[in-house]
């Protein structure tokens, strides 16, 4: 295996973009019930309109080009090829910190905070703010490709090397979604190098039935809402952790099938109201839609569901280092409690924001830029 460290750039063929065009002029659309909006899934009257958009309006180029002004980079590290954007900040004390998407996300979700946490004097900081930033691409995902076998606890190694091969000793994390479980594994795997982790998601800590104080009424409330939510919202999870092969099809061959794959989670787990785009930006949405469907990674980072489920609702191994956890008051699955986070993390910061969802650091990058400063200011040196 070769350590070495690459340069990359994105250059996606006009013929794949030939492809897409071709298919989304091609979709075969299926019918509606009347006046159901959201309450069947992603709208029919909304759905043909986004791709209508894609096709004609929206311009992947530009999107590549931004993508590019990042210095992007491959190596390969337990016998796969890891995508990573590394910028290197001009503060010679700067905090090296590796952020973490999880699905159906990327590194789309950080683009808007990667200037300023490596250069926080221009939006509003102090020099001593700064961090070196990694976003690297979990293998299976978008621009690291299909893979095979991966889990969380096995990325969390590969993200330990691949922190050891950039030259840095001590760093920190930050990730949300499956990007927070593979920082909480850093926690556990590389604790004599990662010096804090910040969260916006704990499983263990999401408030359950079971876990509810009965003598308290907010508690007993949310574990209703995350029931609710599982009934509701959480039929994907199942069969991307019982039948991933099964969907990868229609995902992989339909880009309006990925497209609306993706979009309805946008929806449900933002602080949107009529539509996803209340909440982020609708051509940022799009060129996440863009790298699953352009690399084909569909069914493999659906398959992180089917190797994770036989451990869902297990208890995490105790960790010792610093954990920081910001919940967003629209996320998903529930409301996280302190007091269980307690139970076998090192809850050192607790900051409930006043909005945003699932996708934070795309939602509400200036509230999540404000929250990694205070939280690693104490862990620099």
């Amino acid at each position: 295996m070769s350590a070495d460290i690459t340069p990359f750039r994105i250059d996606v063929p006009q013929e794949q973009l030939d492809d897409l065009n071709r298919r989304l002029d091609a979709t075969r659309w299926p019918d509606q019930a009347p006046g159901v909006g959201w309450a069947q899934g992603i709208p029919l009257d909304y759905t043909r309109e986004l791709a209508d958009y894609w096709r004609h309006t929206y311009d992947w180029r530009a999107q590549e080009a931004r993508l590019n002004s990042f210095p992007q980079f491959r190596t390969e590290i337990d016998g796969h090829s890891v995508h990573f954007i590394h910028v290197s900040s001009a503060e010679p004390d700067a905090l090296p910190l590796v952020l973490t998407h999880g699905w159906p996300g990327s590194i789309v979700e950080f683009l808007e905070v990667i200037e300023p946490l490596t250069n926080p004097v221009a939006h509003g900081g102090r020099p001593e703010d700064a961090f070196h930033v990694v976003v690297p691409t979990i293998p299976g995902y978008g621009l690291s490709g299909t893979a095979v076998g991966w889990s969380t606890t096995r990325v969390a190694r590969a993200w330990a090397e691949l922190m050891h091969r950039l030259g840095y000793e001590r760093y920190a994390a930050h990730g949300e979604d499956t990007g927070a479980a593979i920082s909480r594994q850093l926690a556990v795997i590389d604790a004599e190098h990662l010096v804090a982790v910040h969260l916006t998601d704990i499983a263990s800590a999401t408030v359950t039935a079971e876990t509810a104080d009965p003598d308290d009424p907010a508690e007993q409330r949310a574990a209703e809402e995350g029931m609710h939510f599982q009934f509701q919202f959480g039929a994907y999870a199942l069969l991307q952790a019982s039948r991933p092969q099964t969907l990868s099809y229609a995902l992989t061959d339909s880009p309006v099938g990925q497209l609306a794959w993706i979009v309805e989670r946008f929806k449900d787990w933002t602080d949107s109201t009529d539509a996803p785009e209340d909440a982020v930006d609708r051509d940022a949405m799009l060129t996440n839609v863009m790298i699953y469907w352009l690399n084909g990674t569909a069914g493999s980072s659906a398959r992180y569901y089917y190797e994770g489920a036989a451990t869902w609702g297990s208890p995490e191994p105790d960790t010792d280092v610093p954990v920081a956890v910001a919940v967003m008051p629209h996320d998903i699955g529930g409301a996280l409690i302190r007091r269980i986070a307690e139970r076998n993390h090192n809850i050192v910061r607790w900051t409930e924001l006043e909005r945003g969802g699932h996708f934070a650091a795309m939602e509400e990058p200036d509230l999540i830029v404000d929250d990694l400063r205070a939280t690693f200011r104490d862990y620099r040196k």
